[in-house]
C-alpha cells in the first residue's frame, strides 16, 4: 500500500524540516519525487505536403467540371467525350487521393490508411495515363478509318478500351494493399513507400512502353493531318502558304500535347527507376510535383478545348452560347 501521495509528499517535506534541513534540499527532495511532465512533441507539417495537397485541391475542383459537364450533358456519349470523361474521372480520383494522402500523413496515421491511400493514388494516376493513351488511339482510329469511325463498332470498341483500362489499373492500385509493399522490409521500399522498387520498376516500365506507343501513334497522326490538309489545299484551290500554316498549326498542337505529358512525367519515371528509399525525399517531391500538374494541364488540353464541352460550360455559366463560338468550324489542325 502506498497510501495518499500528498500525505508522502508532506511527510518527506516534515522530515526535512526537523532535521533541520535547509528549506531549499527539501524542495529539492520534493520535486525529485514528481515525475517530470514531457511537452508533446508540435505537429510539424512538411511544406512540400502542403504543395501537394494544393495541387490535388486544384486538381479536384477543374476535373470535376469536366466529370459534371459531360454526365449532365446526353450529347456527349461519343467514344471521343467517354475518354475525355475517362480522363478527368482519373485525374479526379488523382486529386482526391492526394487530399487524403495529406489528411492521413498528419491525422489518422496507420498501416492501413497508408496502403489504402498509395493504392488509390496508383490506381488514379495509372487510369490518367491510360486515358491518354486511349484518347490517342481514338484519334488515330478517328483520321485512319474517317468513313466508318461513326459506327456501333467504335461505340462497342471504345468500351472495351475503357474496361480493360480501368481494370488495370485498380489491379495495379491494389498491389499494395494485397500484400505487395515494403512496410515488412525497408531494403525493399522505392522513392516512393510503402511501394517496393519492383513495384515501381513495372509502372515505369510500363509508362515508358505506353508513352513510345503514344509517340508512334501521333506520329502516324501527324502524317494523316498533312496528306488531308493538302487534298483540303488542292480541292479550294488553296495558296501554299495557308497550307503550310495549317499543317503547322496541327503539328505544333500534336508537339504541345506530346511535350506536356512527357515533361510532366518523364523525371519522376526516370528517377523511380535509379533512385530506391536511401535517395533524399527532396528529389522524389520535386519529380513528383510535375506529374501532378499533368492533371492539371489535362482539362485544359482535352476537354475545354473542345467545341461542344466549351458550348456546354457556356450554357452552364451564362445560359448561351456566344456566336463565334457556333460559328466555328473544325480544320484538319484540330486534333
Amino acid at each position: 500500500m502506498t497510501g495518499d501521495p500528498q500525505a508522502n509528499l508532506s511527510g518527506l517535506l516534515r522530515g526535512y524540516l526537523d532535521a533541520g534541513a535547509p528549506v531549499e534540499n527539501a524542495s529539492a527532495a520534493v520535486s525529485s519525487q514528481v515525475p517530470a511532465v514531457e511537452p508533446e512533441p508540435e505537429l510539424v507539417v512538411n511544406p512540400w505536403d502542403i504543395v501537394l495537397c494544393t495541387s490535388g485541391t486544384l486538381i479536384s475542383c477543374e476535373n470535376a467540371i469536366v466529370v459534371l459537364i459531360i454526365f449532365h450533358n446526353p450529347s456527349l456519349r461519343a467514344p471521343m467525350f467517354l475518354l475525355i470523361g475517362s480522363l478527368a474521372l482519373a485525374d479526379l480520383l488523382a486529386g482526391v487521393g492526394l487530399i487524403i494522402n495529406f489528411v492521413f500523413a498528419y491525422l489518422l496515421q496507420s498501416e492501413a490508411t497508408r496502403l489504402v491511400t498509395i493504392g488509390l493514388i496508383v490506381a488514379s494516376f495509372s487510369a490518367s495515363v491510360c486515358s491518354l493513351l486511349a484518347i490517342t488511339v481514338d484519334r488515330y482510329l478517328s483520321l485512319y478509318y474517317a468513313l466508318t469511325y461513326h459506327s456501333e463498332r467504335t461505340v462497342t470498341f471504345t468500351y472495351v478500351m475503357l474496361i480493360m483500362l480501368w481494370g488495370t489499373s485498380i489491379c495495379l492500385g491494389l498491389l499494395p494493399i494485397l500484400g505487395w509493399n515494403c512496410l515488412r522490409d525497408e531494403s525493399t521500399c522505392s522513392v516512393v513507400r510503402p511501394l517496393t522498387k519492383n513495384n515501381t520498376a513495372i509502372l515505369s516500365i510500363s509508362f515508358l512502353f505506353m508513352f513510345a506507343l503514344m509517340l508512334q501513334l501521333y506520329i502516324q497522326i501527324c502524317k494523316i493531318v498533312m496528306r488531308h490538309a493538302h487534298q483540303i489545299a488542292l480541292q479550294h484551290h488553296f495558296l501554299a502558304t495557308s497550307h503550310y500554316v495549317t499543317t503547322r498549326k496541327g503539328v505544333s498542337t500534336l508537339a504541345i500535347i506530346l511535350g506536356t505529358f512527357a515533361a510532366c512525367w518523364m523525371p519522376f519515371t526516370l528517377y523511380s527507376l535509379i533512385a530506391d528509399y536511401t535517395y533524399p525525399s527532396i528529389y522524389t517531391y520535386a519529380t513528383l510535383l510535375p506529374a501532378t500538374y499533368n492533371s492539371i494541364i489535362n482539362p485544359v488540353i482535352y476537354a475545354f478545348r473542345n467545341q461542344e464541352i466549351q458550348k456546354a460550360l457556356c450554357l452552364i455559366c451564362c445560359g448561351c452560347i456566344p456566336s463565334s463560338l457556333s460559328q466555328r468550324t473544325r480544320s484538319p489542325s484540330d486534333v
